[in-house]
């Protein structure tokens, strides 16, 4: 049982110096950043942001004492205080009457309907019981810490007694959070996707489609691959779009129930592959999905469309996870996976003649960006190079995309660079003009989707401290000029977008449209001889379809 002493402690007054700084970092935590927030959301970003607000003011005040500088004592200490907190309380209410119109700056570029009200009441309520809580388990780890070392220093130096007592309450909160709730809430969350990977889409429960396309167990292709299998284009539906005569495209998933590692699974995926005659097609693409082995349609239809069905796509899942859980979890499933993928189908594909074998592409989105750049090695390809990539939304871990980005030339802006003219690399966004149908760059052809206001892309774990290149003028389109920097606070807001970057309208953050994968394609593939009404009529096309199945 708490004692009364632990309890008074615990929820002991509270800095007033704190507070003022906190209500300061409040306020600014309404400002906008890159996705547009819900009232759970932002009271959640404010509550955090007003918890590293108070401890940095009362933090400042232990160090103030701790160099035995004089304070202002008395009575006027007392009316400064309530002077500075009575300030802080009404540039925060200022500021929260304002909200909505910051909201509504960053929803109008994204084509969202603008709220009426930032309902600050709900957002303080909430902000107050974050701030509570996580101050609670901060004074828990305090008087840990001083238990312990009130025990110690009966029996060594009060210094050396300080040292082990904050090594003993660190050891005892990092057991507790991370075996007790971190490794029991992965454990819930695994648990939970892997059921869902289970479910058949009841769309396609009552159908063969998908099944005649592989010898592959269905049940074992998990939730993502059957959708991926079972619902693309058919070879009808692509010459009813085109107006010329199509081939059913060719698909090939292999799910994480296949086989037991990525080498097995891999070496099933080629075996299907050339069942199926993929290597007979004139584009063969290699595609990683995303954690838990999402297959963009978007992306992939409108490929098929554009190639008149004449191509096949060859995909193995790695996680069941979502992205950003399998990047902390497990880290290395999704590069294993894509190497082997890669080995095994690049392996076969060079061994072909080069004037019969079906031009080889890269595919990935998000994390699976990620790692399909980095399954295939300089040293690798340098004699018998691929035939380009496309990459969507690659997440702010990727080194590659850094040093490109980096290497940009002067006075093109970091979310959109312009890199050695364009022989190589290209990025694309949705406000980029259409390619040009006989546009010649190279021969390995590298595309980069990416929007502005995408925070999976442009997170940056400096920001914290720094003001981000991609924030300064001219900024991308879609990115509210009413977006300010902050030290700290910006760095929760960008923190929180990546975790709602998908909550976004198509079009915008990390949601990708048909017709801004289609360009990508376009520019890396070429036009096909497509006129771009045509163009325009797939791009509807694959929208309408994509829109269809989520209902």
């Amino acid at each position: 049982m708490i004692s009364a002493v632990w309890k008074s402690r615990l929820f002991d007054r509270f800095s007033m110096t704190g507070l003022t700084v906190g209500l300061i970092f409040f306020a600014l935590s309404l400002t906008p950043s890159l996705i547009p927030r819900s009232i759970l959301i932002q009271g959640a970003v404010s509550g955090i942001s007003l918890l590293i607000g108070y401890g940095l003011g009362a933090g400042f005040i232990v160090l103030w004492k701790f160099l035995e500088i004089p304070l202002i004592e008395g009575r006027f200490r007392s009316i400064i205080s309530t002077v500075a907190i009575t300030l802080a309380a009404a540039f925060a209410a200022l500021w929260l009457y304002r909200a909505s119109e910051w909201q509504n700056s960053v929803r109008e570029l994204m084509d969202m309907e603008p709220i009426q009200t930032g309902s600050p009441i709900a957002v303080s309520l909430i902000a107050a019981l974050v701030f509570l809580i996580c101050l609670a388990i901060s004074r828990s780890f305090d008087l840990t810490r001083m238990a312990v070392q009130k025990r110690m220093s009966r029996i060594v130096p009060a210094r050396v007694s300080l040292v082990i007592a904050v090594t003993i309450a660190l050891t005892v909160f990092w057991l507790v959070g991370n075996g007790l709730i971190f490794r029991s809430a992965l454990d819930g969350l695994d648990n939970v996707f892997r059921a869902l990977d289970e479910i058949v889409d009841v769309k396609i429960a009552d159908t063969d489609a998908g099944r005649e396309q592989s010898k592959l167990e269905w049940e074992k292709l998990g939730h993502a691959g059957r959708n991926y299998l079972a619902l693309g284009p058919t070879a009808e539906q692509i010459e009813a779009v085109t107006s010329r005569p199509a081939m059913k495209p060719i698909r090939v998933y292999v799910g994480m129930r296949s086989a037991e590692t990525a080498e097995e699974r891999a070496q099933m995926a080629l075996e299907e592959l050339i069942r199926q005659g993929g290597f007979d097609r004139s584009v063969l693409v290699i595609a990683t999905p995303t954690g838990t082995g999402w297959m963009d349609p978007a992306a992939f239809d409108t490929m098929e469309y554009l190639r008149g069905g004449d191509v096949a796509t060859v995909g193995m899942q790695y996680s069941y996870l979502a992205s950003w859980l399998s990047l902390v979890v497990e880290p290395d499933n999704g590069l294993i996976s894509a190497r082997a993928l890669f080995d095994a189908v690049y392996g076969y594909w060079r061994e072909l003649p080069p004037d019969e074998r079906p031009k080889l592409y890269l595919f990935g989105l998000s994390l699976g960006a990620h790692n399909s750049s980095r399954s295939a090695s300089l040293l690798q390809i340098m004699s018998d190079p691929i035939d380009g990539a496309v990459w969507a939304g690659p997440p702010f871990v990727n080194s590659i995309w850094h040093a490109v980005t980096d290497g940009r030339e002067e006075g093109s802006p970091a979310w959109l660079p312009i890199v050695h003219d364009g022989e190589n690399f290209r990025f694309r966004n949705q406000y980029s003009d259409p390619p040009a149908a006989d546009d010649d760059w190279g021969p390995m052809r590298v595309q980069y989707l990416q929007y502005a206001s995408d925070p999976i892309v442009f997170f940056e774990t400096t920001s914290f401290l720094l003001e981000p290149e991609w924030m300064r003028t001219p900024r991308g389109r879609d990115v509210s000029p009413e977006f300010a920097w902050y030290p700290a606070v910006t760095g929760v807001q960008l923190l929180i977008d990546m975790m709602i970057a998908t909550t976004t309208k198509i079009g915008h953050g990390h949601v990708y449209h048909p017709a801004h994968y289609l360009d990508s394609w376009i520019e890396v593939m070429g036009q096909n001889g497509l006129p771009r009404e045509t163009i325009d009529r797939i791009s509807e096309t694959v929208m309408k379809s994509i829109e269809d199945q989520a209902k």
